[in-house]
């Protein structure tokens, strides 16, 4: 078995002008990887070789520093004089790429999620101080290699620039020019927005199977893009709608004052096409999308970071409630609890009602943070249509630490403020 490092190299699964890609394994891990290994002569280049070595540096710096669901992870890196190689997360289901082709474009639904998805991640890296600065097709790979399965992760930080540190610095003149912004085609400082246009410009392919800016060379084609503004997707794809031509042009502003200004503007626009209904879904599903704003917006997780959100939507249950259903039954056994996202409920014992549920109350808690065997002490009705979120005990003991610790610092707060209202209720009786 050939050996690089620690790592057992298996088949070539990639290659590039600079380096080849190895599926491998990690025998202590116990784990599948991607090793990219740069080819030596490329690092030694009189030309380019210092580029290209600054660029491996780079990528090589953020190993074990971007930790989030939809970020391929850098697990370790070794940049020498005889070998130089970077072992990644390894992702099997390929690239955005093939579902830039007219015959195979992903349906509207998971384009938003997906592009929701890498707003979320680039939001991440950019608090963490890095823009991408090569974001394209071919950079966003598929957990699976279904279209409507699964998740996706961005990866290939190579051009990535650090805007804090002093380990890393700007490289111009390294990416794809197609996605590139006006303003880092001119050499211009950069800053999160030019990841904005970047993703701008793959939700324009992935929409239409084309690019917004093409040309037969890279002269006439930083013309158009720092010149003309593109055609509106809709012109292409008839089932576009027009709150999805307003998010890619707004995108790819070329004035950063017209550009979206955060990635946070970006992806509530994306989850209001969702909520305006402006795509046609399924009425009894819920996208990711819905569900990662919709638990970010209760007060219940205003503690959780963005990957623990991510964690919270994966083992999460949302259903819709018809009026009068019942939720919990008195008496009976149960290792979940929930959250009332839309709606309201009643707490009904023995036919009397105790109180009411309204959006953000969590309630059936104690089967998880008490003993087990725990028995529901009251039934819970829906007095009207509702939205409830339902976790087990058994996810909620398989979530991370920082997760589940998040979750009990809400159930404290959930407990301190029911004692707080019992007492009120007792000094006035």
């Amino acid at each position: 078995m050939e050996r690089i490092g620690k790592y057992e190299i298996g088949r070539k699964i990639g290659q590039g002008a600079t380096s080849t890609v190895f599926l491998g394994y990690d025998p202590f891990a116990r784990r599948d990887v991607a090793i990219k290994v740069f080819a030596p002569e490329v690092l030694r280049d009189a030309r380019n070789g210092r580029i290209f070595r600054h660029l491996l540096k780079n990528e090589a710096s953020l190993a074990g520093k971007l930790l989030h669901p939809h970020i391929a992870q850098i697990y370790d890196a070794v940049v020498g004089e005889e070998s130089s190689y970077i072992v990644m997360e390894y992702v099997s289901g390929g690239t955005l790429e093939s579902f830039c082709h007219v015959d195979n474009l992903l349906p509207l639904e998971r384009l938003v999620e997906t592009i929701f998805k890498c707003t979320r991640a680039l939001d991440y890296a950019c608090r963490m101080g890095v823009i991408h600065r090569d974001i394209k097709p071919a950079n966003i790979l598929l957990a699976s290699p279904m279209a409507a399965a699964g998740d996706i992760k961005i990866s290939d930080f190579g051009n990535a620039f650090l805007t804090s540190g002093d380990s890393v610095t700007q490289v111009v003149g390294v990416g794809s020019p197609a996605y590139m912004s006006p303003q880092q085609l001119q050499e211009s400082a950069v800053d999160h927005r030019t990841d904005i246009w970047s993703l701008g410009v793959v939700m324009y392919q992935l929409l239409t199977a084309r690019l917004p800016f093409m040309a037969t060379n890279n002269y006439a084609l930083i013309h158009e893009i720092c010149n003309i503004d593109p055609a509106p997707p809709s012109n292409f794809r008839s089932d576009v709608p027009a709150r999805l031509d307003g998010i890619v042009a707004r995108a790819m502003k070329r004035n950063l004052d017209e550009r979206y200004a955060a990635w946070d503007d970006f992806s509530h626009d994306l989850a209001e096409v969702f909520r305006s209904g402006a795509l046609a879904s399924h009425p009894e599903s819920f996208a990711d999308t819905q569900k990662f704003e919709g638990l970010r917006s209760l007060r219940f997780f205003d503690q959780f970071s963005d990957p623990e959100i991510w964690e919270v939507v994966r083992f999460s249950r949302w259903e819709s409630v018809a009026a009068d259903a019942a939720i919990m039954a008195d008496g009976t056994p149960g290792d979940t609890f929930c959250l009332l996202f839309e709606g309201e409920l009643a707490v009904v014992k023995r036919g009397r009602h105790i109180s009411a549920l309204l959006p953000g109350d969590c309630f059936g808690e104690m089967a998880v943070i008490g003993h087990r065997g725990h028995v529901r002490s009251a039934d819970v009705v829906a007095r009207t249509a509702a939205k409830v979120i339902t976790i087990s005990g058994a996810a909620l003991r398989q979530a991370s630490d920082v997760c589940r610790m998040h979750f009990y610092e809400a159930f404290l707060d959930v407990l301190a403020g029911r004692l707080a209202l019992a007492n009120a209720w007792m000094s006035s009786a």
